[in-house]
């Protein structure tokens, strides 16, 4: 049975790779909801055809987000569910300068690593269930869910992810690989850090620069003030991490700034952790007399290594009847949704995508070898979660 379904993944190859050039192509950067409905059109028509019926589409404030169910309609069988998004963070324009690519056995392109061979691969596995290849779902189901705004928080597809997730056996997030320790790729993920997002306004008097500067209250030292303080809010010893992002002041050099604002970014291991940094950032009073307002909060809820432990332990004993050794699972600061899915109790096994480096930058990049056996391991994992 193993070396027949990695004899499929070998054979399918080919069509995994044409779907997920098909997908590079069609760019989808998250703000642009446009653009996120074309993708949606995309990757709706690529399983309709691997999975051999159209998903349910869910726009939700103009974001588009899709769904399979695959298997027992019953509601009390045993369930998975396949997290994936088909957003990602490349403005459309991004392929003149970083073009798909496949050379030397390396896949190339906006979205090579995170995430969209990682859908792609959902796509082909589930479309083994339907068609019974993969094992037989008289008693069981399968539910693929590809959202249209991982890269910016999940604001509107965090119910649908909690409530497709709800009883399941356990989720399994399509999200990129990592690198264990020691450096070698093909990491899953049993562990993320909880994600917090604010935004400090600061609301100042304006003045002439030259002539009455002393009239003026000005913003841009008050947001001094307050980078510093947030710094201070970190503690490396717990791996809570408070970065602030990005910032804006002012209208013209000649004014003295009335408003400016700063992001911060906030990464913790325990709801304790984003708790305390959360109060603290609340808690903040202004240096000059400026007005301060923070919006923003925690985002994701930590993915605890207990979440992953025991769908881990499955998935390296599958891999070994596969005749794949996996790397040491790793825990790592950025979120995905399967911290939405391990908050709420669901086992959760990330990093069951593509294998590669580089997401968010220039050289992004998937190597092409790792694409079928990875695929044969998610059919094979799905199989033993649901007994199929």
């Amino acid at each position: 049975m193993s070396d027949d379904l990695l004899a499929w993944a070998d054979s399918a190859l080919p069509e995994i790779l044409d779907d997920i050039e098909h997908l590079i192509r069609c760019e989808s950067p998250s703000h642009d909801h446009a653009a996120i409905a074309r993708s949606a059109d995309l990757i709706a028509a690529i399983g309709e055809r691997r999975i051999g019926f159209a998903p349910e589409r869910i726009v939700i404030d103009g974001v588009t987000h899709l769904r399979w169910r695959v298997g027992s309609p019953e509601p009390e069988v045993p369930r998975v569910v396949l997290l994936c998004h088909h957003d990602t963070v490349w403005p459309v324009g991004s392929l003149e300068t970083r073009p798909f690519s496949i050379q030397d056995g390396v896949l190339r392109g906006p979205g090579s690593f995170d995430m969209l061979p990682g859908l792609v691969m959902a796509l082909h596995a589930a479309g083994t269930f339907a068609d019974g290849r993969g094992g037989q779902l008289s008693n069981a189901a399968i539910t693929l869910l590809v959202t249209g705004d991982e890269e910016v928080g999940s604001l509107t597809s965090r119910a649908l992810i909690e409530q497709e997730a709800r009883g399941c056996v356990a989720a399994l997030v399509l999200e990129a690989a990592g690198d264990d320790v020691t450096g070698r790729p093909g990491a899953l993920k049993i562990g993320r850090k909880g994600t917090s997002m604010y935004r400090v306004d600061i609301t100042g008097r304006a003045a002439h620069a030259g002539t009455e500067p002393e009239k003026g209250l000005n913003s841009l030292v008050e947001l001094a003030h307050q980078v510093m303080a947030v710094l201070e809010f970190a503690d490396t010893s717990v791996g809570t991490t408070v970065v602030p992002s990005v910032a804006r002041s002012g209208t013209t050099t000649n004014t003295v700034p009335a408003h400016a604002w700063f992001d911060v970014d906030v990464r913790a291991l325990s709801i304790a952790e984003q708790e305390r940094v959360d109060d603290a950032i609340r808690g903040l009073t202004s240096h000059t007399g400026a007005t301060l307002t923070v919006s923003g909060g925690i985002n994701r809820p930590p993915l605890e290594t207990s979440a992953a432990q025991g769908v881990w332990v499955r998935a390296r004993a599958v891999g070994e009847q596969l005749g794949l050794e996996l790397p040491e699972a790793i825990v790592v600061g950025g979120a995905s949704d399967g911290n939405f899915t391990a908050g709420i109790g669901v086992p959760t096994l990330d990093g069951l995508g593509a294998v590669g480096g580089g997401a968010h930058a220039d050289h992004e990049h998937a190597y092409v070898d790792e694409i079928a056996p990875r695929t044969a391991l998610l059919v094979a994992l799905i199989r033993d979660l649901l007994d199929a």
